[in-house]
């Protein structure tokens, strides 16, 4: 299901988290569109974080420390990143200005969160999302070397594995995702799991430091 706002119409960051609680998210036709669509699928992607595979060659790259991982130091550089459209994944920009301002505001009241990775001081892939409750809503990611979003996908894992979350929800599955253990749920059965998840408490910061690349795999690879 999806619905276009009226562009005068003012979406504040109180009523973006309520859209989440209730499986709602908006997108923008591309950057240019001032405009956003609310879209409430009638599959959800999800990643099980039970059930997260790391493939053999990706865990070789996040244990040998080949990036530095950063949580939250760079919120708009990596929301840059993620607009610049590219790759498999995104074929084109959908970040428009109002998505940069709402999730920018997000940051600052502590319900969006990025994982970045950084080569010889420079950000090179990153991802960001919302936290609410135990639940991550992953938005979007971005390359700009190799393996670079899946290390910080990785890494994610870890730090929500550890901060107690239940649900990581990826909006949509894509073969990039499916790699990595996504699935597709129907609508009903997701609004049961997002129901349980933002009722209960979790905490981003837990993984304190990040870790080492081996102990990221080792706690991705812990199952409950």
């Amino acid at each position: 299901m999806t619905g276009r706002d009226d562009i005068l119409v003012e979406i504040t960051p109180q009523v973006l988290l309520k859209a989440y609680a209730v499986g709602i998210f908006p997108m923008a036709e591309s950057a240019e569109d001032p405009s956003l669509f609310w879209i409430e699928p009638e599959t959800r992607g999800v990643i099980p974080l039970d059930a997260f595979h790391v493939p053999k060659r990706l865990r070789r790259t996040v244990a040998s420390g080949r990036f530095e991982v950063r949580v939250d130091s760079d919120f708009f550089g990596v929301i840059d990143g993620c607009a610049g459209g590219g790759g498999p994944d995104r074929p084109k920009t959908w970040i428009n200005v109002r998505i940069r301002k709402l999730y920018g505001e997000l940051f600052s009241l502590g319900h969006c969160h990025t994982v970045e990775t950084w080569q010889d001081g420079v950000l090179v892939g990153g991802l960001y999302g919302v936290h609410l409750g135990a639940a991550f809503f992953g938005e979007s990611m971005f390359s700009n070397a190799r393996d670079a979003s899946k290390v910080a996908l990785v890494h994610l894992v870890a730090r929500l594995k550890a901060g107690g979350f239940t649900l990581l929800d990826t909006q949509f599955t894509t073969k990039h995702l499916k790699q990595f253990g996504a699935i597709d749920i129907d609508k009903r059965a997701y609004q049961t799991v997002l129901e349980a998840a933002i009722s209960q408490p979790a905490d981003f910061y837990r993984l304190a430091g990040g870790g080492t690349g081996e102990d990221v795999l080792q706690l991705v690879s812990q199952t409950s």
